[in-house]
């Protein structure tokens, strides 16, 4: 089963960061993107907004406090996740992206590093989680090859 999301856009308000009690931050952005649609009968183009919630966890969180804000572009791998919970006897439900990976798009953020060509941006990605690893692929063993039969009625069909 695959359980991945991929999205470029642009961070909507300052992002909310917090630590727990165990130390470990946490950081929540809303990004949004946007589709932009063109109707040939009438020649016009119209944009669709769409907002999505981001969860960031422990380095990526990190990242988040330091380098983003309003207004900064990102690249966002993430997974899909629904939550529910109770507030005031009431449930309410909602649909989150706990990001894998994160890329700072867009104009040189405050304390990059400036290298030949333009400035070091790297790539930031959550440790993988040591809980569950899938196994390599085995090869398919192959059949060991039948000696040919000289007689028509010897054959296994």
């Amino acid at each position: 089963m695959i359980n991945k999301v991929i999205l470029v856009g642009n961070v909507g308000m300052d992002p909310e960061v917090r630590s727990l009690e165990t130390g470990v931050k946490v950081a929540r952005i809303r990004l949004a993107t946007t589709e932009r649609i063109f109707n040939r009968q009438t020649n016009e183009t119209t944009e669709h907004t769409e907002w999505h919630t981001i969860t960031l966890w422990r380095g990526l969180a990190e990242v988040v406090d330091k380098y983003v804000h309003k207004g900064s572009q990102l690249y966002v791998e993430g997974r899909l996740r629904s939550r529910e919970w109770e507030r005031d006897g009431q449930k309410h439900y909602g649909t989150e992206i706990v990001a894998d990976e994160l890329k700072l798009l867009g104009r040189r953020p405050e304390g990059a590093q400036p290298v030949q060509g333009g400035y070091q941006q790297p790539a930031y990605q959550q440790p993988a989680q040591p809980a569950y690893q899938q196994p390599a692929p085995q090869p398919m063993p192959q059949p060991a090859p039948q000696p040919i039969a000289e007689d028509p009625d010897d054959l296994p069909f």
